[in-house]
């Protein structure tokens, strides 16, 4: 793929309103100064903790660039909020199914930037899916492009998916083109009781991805989460449909072979969002879906006696996300850093000193390390947030 740093006569509609961003970049770099890059700053708690005396947002840099309705794709400006995207999209009939935790009052910038996605994955992919192309503004100000508008555009060097979920160290994002899906004329929620043994368990989770549906999402939740959106306080398992009335009816009665399912109402999505966030420990779990309830498991012991802890997991992609607050005790250090040759950890949100304990960097590599002195060889994007330059 080719990458054009220059602003040539048909990018003067980008141009006036790129300018502000890219000049803060500028006087940045010139003086060495590290920056951190904000959208509606509801989650600057996350990630490693960043050494920035200086702020670029991008919060004031919002709207639609185009909108094509028969083509399902729009490109917007990075402070775009979720909530304004399915208010402009709704009005065709469409939507962006994506729904990271936290609020749709976030920037779709910050969302791309920190690769965020929610239980709508499991039947539309994560953010790096819906993303057909970025402008950013590189550490030495450049204006680079990747992707298109267009869901057919195919390139060889993936910038899209590099820049996707590099929390800002490649460049400041300021435009996104998106994939968009027809809305569903109906959509419908379903409940069943997660078995509590391990065995048991993993026999229903395999059901239900052998059984004839297909879900928007699928979702096993911990008795805390189901207390908190609204629903009995034991291990659940969620599943939305969307579509027309007769094929919801035929995944429900599909459904209900496996156990006893009732239907619950569509808002516990909406309320799982905004209440599995913590400004304490939150780490994903991840691996083979075939081995998920193990790693339930896993969390489990994490979490300990923590009353307030919460879990979920996404049953297609073998994820298990573990929520807690406030002081951690020494134990559950432990137990997080315990080693698991079979499992993958990320960690969202940590209490700062113990970032160098449990995930001293994410960017360790000599690859990584290059790329990230290519695009902003001054270092002054977010230093820190994926751990040191090296």
């Amino acid at each position: 793929m080719e990458v054009d740093t220059r602003l040539n006569a048909g990018d003067r509609r980008s141009a006036g309103v790129t300018s502000p961003i890219q000049e803060s970049v500028r006087e940045a770099g010139a003086a060495r100064t590290p920056l951190r890059i904000a959208g509606r700053s509801h989650w600057l708690s996350a990630g490693r903790p960043v050494a920035a005396s200086d702020r670029v947002s991008v919060a004031d840099h919002s709207g639609v660039v185009d909108y094509v309705p028969g083509d399902l794709t729009i490109t917007v400006r990075a402070g775009t909020t979720l909530a304004d995207i399915a208010g402009v999209t709704g009005e065709h009939g469409q939507w962006l199914p994506l729904d990271p935790f936290g609020s749709a009052d976030g920037t779709i910038g910050a969302t791309v930037a920190t690769g965020s996605s929610g239980p709508l994955a499991h039947g539309f992919g994560t953010i790096r899916d819906l993303v057909l192309g970025v402008e950013i503004v590189t550490g030495d100000a450049k204006i680079v492009r990747g992707g298109g508008r267009v869901v057919k555009n195919v390139a060889g060097f993936d910038l899209v998916r590099l820049v996707t979920g590099a929390w800002g160290t490649l460049g400041v994002i300021t435009e996104v083109s998106l994939r968009l899906h027809a809305l569903p004329a109906h959509r419908m929620t379903m409940a069943m009781d997660a078995p509590t043994d391990t065995r048991r368990l993993a026999q229903r989770l395999r059901s239900l991805l052998d059984a004839p549906i297909i879900p928007f999402s699928l979702e096993l939740v911990s008795e805390g989460l189901a207390k908190r959106i609204g629903l009995p306080a034991r291990p659940t398992i969620l599943v939305e449909f969307g579509g027309n009335a007769a094929a919801l009816s035929a995944q429900r009665d599909a459904l209900g072979t496996i156990g006893a399912v009732a239907e619950v109402p569509t808002e516990v999505w909406e309320k799982m969002r905004s209440t599995a966030v913590s400004d304490g420990l939150v780490v994903r779990i991840s691996g083979l879906p075939a081995g998920l309830a193990d790693r339930w498991d896993r969390a489990r012991a994490i979490s300990g006696e923590d009353a307030w802890a919460m879990m979920h997991a996404s049953i297609g992609r073998g994820t298990v996300r573990c929520i807690l607050r406030g002081e951690l005790p020494a134990s559950t250090v432990d137990r997080v850093s315990a080693p698991h040759a079979d499992d993958t950890l990320i960690f969202e949100n940590l209490p700062a000193a113990l970032w160098t304990k449990l995930a001293p960097t994410a960017t360790g590599d000599r690859v990584s390390q290059d790329i990230r002195k290519a695009f902003d060889p001054r270092g002054i994007l977010n230093p820190g947030i994926l751990g040191p330059v090296n």
